[in-house]
């Protein structure tokens, strides 16, 4: 708000050479129009860390973001944000994780491991059990900061880190309240196809190519990478899924491409992904509280309803009016609405005053 003030000031110094006061009036009005929407909400801070990734021995880089007056002396409650297979922190959990912020959480978006600006070896490797570890060192991390109040941990999901998210929460016992925003599971999706329209002969020949793939790279085979979402207009089939097609205008154009969210992942560890289920034990969950956020016409909302249907007590379900699975991670009116509901549901769940 300084510099934007000060901006605006020399161009008032400039101007009263030759304007007249009506002119100078009407600039310091506008300065006040813009101090209050800039502090409407109040502004996040955040700051650049790292920490180890407790299992694999792999540096995580995270982006911490600190409420407006943030206090070191007292205590708040944090909440972890878990971003999509094939994101990095920079797009949608950034998003979230500012936003909740701005509501007086401390929060934290990283980048997987093997991913983004995190550490790993090979790199592009989506594997499901380490992206789960990643949600516990994340845990883990939050619990040396002084100003963190550590029994007040709650995480955050989007797409396929809604899935992780949730997985580990069934275990973790120190994460007290989970969010997901379209939530995916990663591996009924690999095993299964969107919709589970995958046959078991597809399923397995599926399998069989990353078995393929796999004894070919150890034997100094080239590694292969598949894609998430297509890298242009020309690889989008015409009877492509609306997420398919929204994923490539998300993550492959300007609304959130970004020079470290490269598009692949190491096709031979597809069966490593196959293996997993996100939502296997809710059970565990309960009775911590739960919120599944959807849009009304996301492809994926069966994954969230499931799970939901299956936890005995402590949830709620959200559905957004009109919104995609991918919407729910930039469009403003859905990601109001989303911020709006978690803030309400952490605020009750984690211990925080409104």
């Amino acid at each position: 708000m300084k510099k934007l003030l000060l901006i605006i000031t020399t161009g008032i110094n400039y101007a009263t050479v030759k304007k007249s006061f009506v002119l100078i009036l009407s600039a310091i009005l506008l300065v006040g129009l813009f101090e209050i929407q800039t502090f409407a909400k109040g502004e996040a801070m955040k700051e650049k860390v790292f920490y180890n990734q407790k299992f694999n021995n792999v540096k995580l880089a995270g982006e911490l973001y600190k409420p407006e007056n943030f206090d070191s002396t007292k205590k708040y409650p944090a909440i972890i944000v878990v971003h999509p297979a094939g994101g990095v922190k920079e797009q949608v959990a950034g998003l979230y994780a500012k936003r909740l912020a701005e509501n007086g959480f401390v929060t934290l978006a990283y980048d997987a491991a093997f991913q983004g600006e995190s550490g790993g070896e090979p790199r592009f490797l989506e594997n499901p059990s380490a992206r789960v570890e990643d949600v516990r060192s994340s845990v883990d991390y939050l619990t040396t900061l002084p100003f963190v109040d550590k029994d007040n941990i709650g995480v955050l999901g989007i797409c396929a880190g809604g899935g992780y998210a949730f997985n580990a929460a069934q275990t973790e016992m120190r994460i007290k309240a989970v969010g997901t925003v379209s939530a995916f599971d990663l591996g009924r999706a690999r095993r299964q196809g969107l919709n589970d329209s995958m046959t078991i002969k597809q399923q397995q020949q599926k399998l069989k190519d990353a078995a393929e793939q796999r004894t070919k790279e150890v034997n100094g085979g080239e590694i292969k990478y598949n894609g998430y979402v297509p890298n242009s207009l020309e690889e989008i089939p015409k009877n492509a899924t609306t997420m398919y097609r929204q994923g490539y205008e998300y993550y492959r154009t300007p609304i959130a491409q970004h020079h470290r969210s490269v598009n692949k992942y190491i096709f031979s560890n597809y069966a490593q992904q196959a293996a997993f289920t996100a939502f296997d034990h809710p059970e565990l969950i309960s009775p911590r509280p739960v919120m599944f956020i959807v849009g009304e016409n996301a492809e994926s909302a069966y994954f969230s309803k499931e799970a939901y249907d299956k936890i005995s007590e402590n949830k709620e379900y959200i559905v957004v009016p009109n919104a995609t699975h991918i919407e729910m991670y930039y469009k403003p009116d859905y990601v109001n609405q989303a911020v709006e509901n978690l803030t309400e549901f952490y605020c009750k769940n984690l211990n925080k005053k409104e």
